[in-house]
């Protein structure tokens, strides 16, 4: 990887996360909710308790977690199209990641019948917003399970452990860690990682969009994000501690 002295908007190194601000119970008529904050990106993430479960989970003794992602229509420079009877390819396909980086961590069996509902809403996008959603739906998904323990619904807390998640690319042929918008419109190369705090891997996004990359800017690449998904992590629990 050739390196040169690239200049951040933002004025972050180039393994350094935006800053990053998680609201814990944003909405109060919600079981669990966060606000999070990624430099100008922010989201709303909810969790909803419903004591039911798909059609084909009925009967079965087991729970499940989905999710569902929106843009609000001037969360981005211009007016996004709301999605009213049809969501996009690329909505679905951030609602499933979001959706698997939960269900990774979490036992449904100790769920019973019921089903958590994670509404992730962009409220304000600069890049980042499928992993901004999947750290925030998180802390909303753990903060709704504390409510329900105490609301009896569950006699144990089935989180097995964290999940976060964050952008890395090579911008200009730097690696750099938590794209901005600009940044990830350049980016020769875009990924995105989630892992557990066991730092095992659950998903990884990569594509070569300018250009390819090797094994070694591969192997950097997801040394940086340990770093920065281990940070994240000290704020999911400082988040839902401060509850």
């Amino acid at each position: 990887m050739i390196k040169k002295n690239i200049k951040r908007i933002d004025n972050r190194n180039s393994s350094e996360l935006r800053d990053v601000k998680i609201t814990p119970n944003y909405l109060p008529d919600s079981e669990g909710s966060a606000l999070i904050e990624v430099g100008n990106t922010k989201v709303i993430c909810s969790a909803t308790i419903e004591k039911k479960v798909p059609r084909w989970l009925k009967g079965k003794g087991t729970g499940w977690v989905t999710a569902e992602y929106s843009m609000l229509p001037r969360s981005s420079k211009d007016r996004i199209q709301r999605e009213r009877f049809k969501v996009s390819g690329r909505t679905q396909e951030i609602q499933r990641l979001i959706g698997r980086s939960l269900r990774s961590i979490i036992d449904l069996e100790m769920l019973g019948e019921v089903s958590i509902i994670i509404d992730c809403d962009v409220i304000r996008a600069d890049g980042g917003t499928r992993t901004a959603s999947i750290t925030g739906a998180f802390t909303a998904l753990n903060l709704a399970i504390i409510h329900g323990i105490d609301e009896n619904l569950f006699t144990a807390n089935p989180i097995k452990n964290l999940v976060s998640a964050v952008s890395i690319g090579i911008v200009e042929k730097n690696i750099l860690l938590d794209l901005n918008y600009d940044e990830d419109s350049r980016a020769e190369v875009d990924m995105n990682i989630v892992m557990n705090d066991k730092f095992e891997f659950v998903e990884i996004q990569g594509t070569a969009e300018k250009s390819s990359f090797s094994y070694d800017d591969f192997s950097e690449m997801i040394t940086i994000a340990k770093k920065g998904i281990n940070e994240l992590f000290n704020l999911q629990k400082k988040a839902i501690s401060d509850k």
